[in-house]
């Protein structure tokens, strides 16, 4: 099938670049350009795009405010956001994760790389540059005052089982690492993956990383 791309971005020729690349693939469609977050919003709903591709900083609202309203319309929640920036060390960045992003991408990644990104998201798989990530999260989680959690972060309703594999996820595992790793088949791990997100409200693995660093199963420095 083919994946519907909304591209969201204040400048007109950054979109206009983006459009080139993503519609040179014969598995995507770009389906609507957004010049603000409000005007992204609206046109997530009216499009039912599958991958927003959304820039952090642009007028009237921005792409944290637009990330946050999309993840929280009940409506909208097939809908996957890609954050698109500058810097991708970036509080930003942080706060679009827990806002409900999927993943992000730095604006001066390779095409290839872009449009496999859209298609990694879009299937709902994996995070985007893992271990960026997970020091991007793990930094702002480790500083105060940093607001209320993405996703509930009481792991109890999880078994030991589904707790290890979040703590994996977190560390960046790709189903097929985690299943080499726990002696498990692929769809194995997928399906213990797709459980603790059930369990825990989440939208993504982006939040079940979130949300394994926020309730302490996953700190900053630790490895698999």
């Amino acid at each position: 099938m083919t994946i519907r791309v909304l591209l969201a971005d204040d400048q007109a020729l950054i979109r206009a670049g983006f459009r080139v690349l993503v519609d040179s693939s014969p598995k995507l469609e770009v389906v609507g350009e957004a010049a603000n977050g409000r005007e992204a919003v609206d046109l997530a709903r009216s499009t039912r795009a599958d991958v927003v591709l959304m820039d952090i900083r642009m007028p009237d609202m921005d792409g944290l405010a637009a990330t946050r309203e999309i993840s929280a319309d009940e409506d909208l929640a097939g809908i996957k956001v890609l954050i698109l920036t500058t810097f991708e060390i970036d509080e930003y960045v942080f706060e679009a994760l827990r806002a409900g992003a999927s993943g992000f991408l730095g604006k001066g990644v390779d095409p290839a790389h872009l449009i496999n990104a859209i298609q990694v998201v879009a299937a709902g798989e994996s995070l985007l540059s893992p271990a960026a990530t997970r020091g991007l999260i793990g930094h702002f989680l480790s500083a105060p005052d940093r607001g209320e959690p993405a996703v509930p972060v009481e792991l109890g309703v999880l078994t030991a089982r589904e707790r290890e594999i979040v703590a994996l996820v977190a560390f960046g595992l790709s189903n097929d690492d985690i299943a080499e790793k726990l002696f498990v088949s692929p769809l194995t791990a997928k399906t213990h993956v797709n459980r603790a997100m059930m369990k825990l409200g989440a939208r993504d693995r982006a939040q079940l990383v979130v949300a394994a660093y926020q309730s302490g199963l996953v700190r900053p420095g630790d490895v698999p």
